[in-house]
């Protein structure tokens, strides 16, 4: 028992053979092992996708921040709009523990890899900020805070800055929220692959709050 990489014994065993095990049947059934193997798969599945999810998001925003900064004439979102950001972002992962994992993926166990994750990163990332720099593009020049470069006006550059900070806060929100749905699975998402309940809850309360937000009495605290 000592030397196998699982040690397995009963509850009604010698206390030296209970002692010696890692796992100690309650039940007369080896199908327990089962069980919990796969709830164990179904658990690291869920935790990689959090990594993942976590991990381009950031290095997407990153991305759209940095390259922002470069050609536009402010800051592409205000400090507490990230934060706020972030934290509603944060909590429409809150339901990936409680998530449904593919049959396909459960086949077999799976090991960390740490390179995957960040080739992961590195190409979900970049292509996550195409979303962004559309939406700096319409923001600009289909929703006119263009403008804010020509007017001497300083009300009017602060409602032209204030317009192009909410215009990618719902859109970063956004994008960021519905990926979800994509990672979490390598079928097609909604159709052959589906959330589970707590999950889709907590990405559907993240998109009505970013859609209102800007409409609450929070919109003048928020900028």
């Amino acid at each position: 028992m000592k030397t196998a990489d699982v040690g397995i014994s009963v509850d009604t065993a010698v206390d030296v053979a209970k002692e010696s095990a890692d796992i100690i049947l309650l039940e007369k059934s080896l199908l327990v092992l089962e069980d919990g193997i796969l709830e164990g798969r179904r658990v690291f599945g869920n935790i990689i996708k959090y990594i993942k999810m976590g991990a381009s998001s950031n290095f997407g925003n990153m991305f759209s921040v940095v390259g922002g900064s470069y050609f536009l004439p402010f800051l592409p979102m205000a400090p507490i709009q990230v934060l706020v950001n972030n934290l509603l972002y944060d909590f429409s992962q809150v339901g990936i523990p409680a998530d449904r994992v593919d049959e396909e993926y459960l086949e077999k166990p799976r090991r960390w890899n740490i390179g995957s994750i960040k080739r992961f990163m590195i190409w979900i990332g970049p292509i996550s900020s195409i979303f962004d720099y559309t939406t700096y593009f319409l923001m600009l020049y289909v929703f006119g805070c263009i403008a804010y470069t020509t007017t001497p006006d300083p009300a009017l550059k602060a409602h032209y800055e204030n317009l192009f900070h909410t215009g990618w806060f719902v859109e970063s929100l956004l994008t960021q929220t519905l990926i979800v749905h994509i990672i979490r699975t390598h079928r097609i998402p909604f159709i052959q692959s589906r959330a589970s309940w707590p999950l889709t809850l907590t990405t559907l309360t993240v998109i009505a709050i970013a859609c209102a937000l800007p409409y609450s009495p929070l919109a003048d605290a928020l900028d």
